[in-house]
């Protein structure tokens, strides 16, 4: 028998003093890696996410849960058209 696997989940408030110790005390990230417990992979990609987050390249919380709700709408307002465009030609034949 085959257990599910678990995946340890690191809080952001970690995330960004594991990334703090790469760019502002000067260790290397795998030195951080290491005195920490994770894989330099991970750390890695925490560090890329904290310098796009710094960049203004990727979308904050609030951000993406509007441009979810955005796109919902979006979605709905097309099939409203749809519905309209053919319920408009189907009166339009009937009229004549």
């Amino acid at each position: 028998m085959s257990q599910k696997r678990t995946y340890k989940q690191y809080s952001t408030e970690f995330k960004e003093e594991a990334v703090s110790l790469v760019n502002d005390q000067g260790y290397s990230v795998p030195e951080a890696a290491k005195a920490l417990g994770i894989n330099p992979n991970m750390l890695y990609r925490w560090k890329e996410k904290f310098e796009a987050k710094q960049a203004g390249s990727q979308l904050s919380e609030s951000e993406r849960d509007e441009l979810i709700r955005l796109r919902k709408e979006n979605r709905k307002l097309l099939m409203e058209k749809e519905i309209l465009k053919k319920a408009s030609a189907f009166f339009a034949k009937e009229m004549k």
